[in-house]
């Protein structure tokens, strides 16, 4: 599964050219577009990146990727990043890795977003990898009524599970908040429950992202297959 990603890696990294301004993504399949990004900057390529978490910056940092934020610069060129499900739409969820709300603020900056993954992540509809919801702290109980709300609204149902970390407490995100994974099964409308999720005042953002990847680079057992948005 790793020399997959690394495949589906390696062909995003010729969409890449000289000068462009880039957004890092964040998980394993994107951990080794950062690393083969690396060797093309060592090897001479000029680039500047935007990383979505504080891991692909200590990484790319490690790597001799030239670094710059948001606020120095108003877009980017392209981002790169994975999915933990892409529907044949090209929408997606992420967030599996915790990172959902700066890779989302990353690619709707972007002119551009690769998606890069093992073909395992391919689904006919989103849903059975749980949704994450990053929330707030503060008044949990009564955003996670207005999720389910949200939901019943969507035509969806299923359990929600305040995710914790390796040592047991609750995951805290690059952004202080914290992540709701809603087991869901199918999401027969992805765009329709994002709009509902977006509106309660409690979450900060959720990992349905609708619209935003242009291209996906999918590697299998058959070899490497691109799926471009229509």
């Amino acid at each position: 599964m790793d020399g997959l990603k690394r495949q589906a890696a390696a062909r995003a990294l010729e969409e890449v050219r000289d000068g462009m301004k880039l957004g890092l993504g964040t998980g394993s399949t994107a951990k080794h577009f950062v690393d083969l990004l690396g060797e093309k900057v060592r090897a001479g390529m000029k680039v500047v990146g935007v990383p979505t978490s504080e891991a692909t910056r200590a990484q790319a940092e490690a790597c001799g990727i030239a670094l710059t934020t948001l606020d120095e610069i108003d877009h980017l060129d392209l981002t790169i990043d994975g999915a933990d499900e892409v529907d044949p739409a090209l929408n997606l969820i992420k967030g599996g890795g915790g990172a959902l709300l700066r890779e989302k603020i990353v690619a709707a900056a972007s002119d551009r977003m690769i998606v890069i993954a093992d073909d395992s992540k391919w689904v006919d509809a989103l849903g059975r990898f749980p949704l994450p919801v990053e929330v707030i702290p503060f008044g949990l109980a009564a955003t996670k009524a207005a999720i389910a709300k949200a939901f019943a609204e969507a035509g969806v149902a299923g359990q929600m599970v305040l995710r914790t970390a390796k040592d047991g407490h609750v995951f805290v995100t690059d952004g202080g908040h914290w992540i709701i994974d809603a087991h869901l099964g199918r999401i027969a409308d992805a765009p329709r429950l994002a709009g509902l999720l977006s509106v309660i005042p409690g979450v900060v953002e959720h990992g349905l992202f609708i619209g935003l990847a242009g291209m996906v680079v999918l590697a299998g057992a058959q070899g490497i297959r691109v799926v471009e948005r229509r």
